[in-house]
């Protein structure tokens, strides 16, 4: 599995952490910055992880910024992208079964990294139930 991921300066510890979870499971994972705490807007990571995910250059994206909801937002400007903000797992499972997400936006403000880290799982391991969910999903795009 392939996961785009991408933080601004309140995300990236967070990040980090993720990532190198992500590495030890065996996925591939591929960093879009930022690369330090300093600093940084969040549309300069969010985009490149949506972009990944709209081009099928990733199977799923992870973006991370202070409250989730700017990173949030700039990639559900993409087309294809259903991008979900995910602070509790049960949350994640549902942004997969019933919204078909392909990319979760997590809080580093108000998460820690073991609640991100069962995110991260149940949003990955989740498939869309599709069914009346389908016909709800492709009402999405505009």
């Amino acid at each position: 599995m392939k996961i785009a991921i991408g933080a601004d300066h309140a995300g990236y510890e967070l990040k980090e952490k993720v990532k190198s979870y992500l590495q030890k499971k065996g996925m591939e994972v591929k960093d879009f910055g930022t690369n330090s705490a300093e600093r940084a807007d969040y549309p300069d990571f969010a985009h490149p992880v949506a972009s990944a995910v709209e081009n099928k250059q990733a199977d799923f994206g992870i973006v991370i910024c202070g409250s989730g909801n700017g990173v949030n937002m700039t990639a559900n400007r993409h087309p294809g992208v259903r991008s979900a903000l995910c602070w509790k797992e049960e949350i994640a499972i549902l942004a997969r079964q019933h919204n078909n997400a392909n990319v979760m936006a997590l809080p580093a403000r108000y998460m820690d990294e073991n609640e991100a880290q069962k995110c991260v799982d149940a949003f990955l391991s989740t498939p869309f139930e599709g069914g009346r969910h389908s016909d709800r999903v492709n009402k999405i795009e505009c």
